[in-house]
């Protein structure tokens, strides 16, 4: 069997982190964003469990400081699109928990209006493009976000997010080429969870340092340490200034975890237990936050408790609304489609 490829990352939580500038309210912002994301996912589990959730349900838990930190890098106008591992993006963009509980649920207040679940919901007006359930797919639709931007000549930039297992399909490497050669706007950020499924990338990969995959076409790429919201968002300022300046593509590779299956229906046997605690224990992203806060005496532990308690409720409300939301009615099944007339 391959050697893990979290026993890298957990070595690495053991040396402390560099003390990157940042101040008061950014760290109580991160620290209640990625809480949000974190009890959000939590909840939408315990609705699968419960079956009101059906089909893939594919949760963000651990991955939390990647969003966060991007969306702090980006201005209004620019856009993310992602893979289906989606709900914290959206919440990091403002899309309600509440409409994106209902869309979970199968609810017709839901962003899809209930019909396109865990994988299938978007926000124009908050700039979210979706979260895609084929592998990679969203790539080349990042891309040509970004060529409409360039077209438009309206300065924004897009975030095209995947996997590591998105990594190895071809039609990401046909969208590097032609971001390059056309010198688009757009970052690519893969997250590099350490499994595709269910295959470690020692495994699946024969190159396992996924920054370098640009460098063929020119593009140049960053490994960040993704359980550390400032080294995403200081990676993600370089980034979208590189690609906002005209420079044209690049690639971050976030070096991070998951700590649940691939969905809710993998139970995970590939890796062990300890393994996972390990990384929750000493590179868990949202105690780093935590720790910060209370180091700098920004807030004590009972003030970070209160945000707990608010976040909490928040989610709570989100799944009493998705439980009371009705589901959409049949006459609903043939609409947002195209179909041939009918004479």
């Amino acid at each position: 069997m391959a050697k893990s490829p979290s026993k890298a990352a957990a070595s690495k939580a053991a040396a402390p982190k560099n003390l990157k500038k940042t101040t008061k309210a950014e760290m109580l912002e991160f620290y209640q964003l990625m809480l949000l994301i974190r009890r959000f996912e939590e909840k939408a589990g315990q609705l699968y469990g419960m079956g009101l959730i059906a089909g893939f349900c594919h949760l963000y838990i651990g991955q939390e400081a990647v969003v966060a930190g991007m969306k702090a890098a980006i201005k209004d106008g620019d856009q993310m699109i992602t893979g289906y591992r989606d709900h914290g993006h959206m919440l990091a963009l403002g899309m309600e928990p509440t409409g994106v509980m209902a869309e979970l649920t199968g609810r017709i207040g839901g962003y899809s209006r209930g019909k396109g679940g865990s994988m299938h919901m978007f926000s124009v007006e908050k700039n979210f493009y979706g979260g895609h359930g084929i592998v990679g797919a969203q790539v080349p639709l990042g891309a040509g976000l970004a060529l409409a931007n360039d077209y438009l000549g309206n300065g924004s930039v897009s975030l095209t997010f995947f996997g590591d297992g998105a990594a190895n399909q071809g039609q990401v490497y046909e969208s590097f080429n032609m971001a390059k050669l056309w010198g688009l706007p757009v970052v690519f950020v893969i997250e590099n969870n350490q499994y595709a499924m269910g295959t470690s990338i020692e495994r699946a990969s024969s190159e396992t340092q996924l920054y370098k995959r640009g460098i063929s076409f020119g593009i140049p790429g960053e490994q960040v340490d993704g359980m550390d919201v400032l080294a995403v968002r200081e990676a993600g300022l370089r980034a979208v200034k590189h690609a906002r300046s005209g420079k044209g593509p690049m690639i971050l590779e976030m070096k991070t975890y998951r700590y649940r299956g691939h969905s809710m229906s993998d139970p995970a046997k590939y890796r062990t237990r300890e393994e996972v605690n390990d990384v929750r224990q000493h590179n868990d992203p949202i105690d780093y936050v935590k720790a910060r806060i209370i180091d700098e005496k920004w807030a004590d532990d009972a003030a970070l408790k209160e945000i707990d308690k608010e976040v909490r409720a928040i989610v709570s409300d989100a799944a009493d609304y998705a439980r009371e939301s009705p589901e959409p009615p049949a006459s609903d099944l043939m609409t947002d489609i195209l179909a041939p007339e009918v004479a």
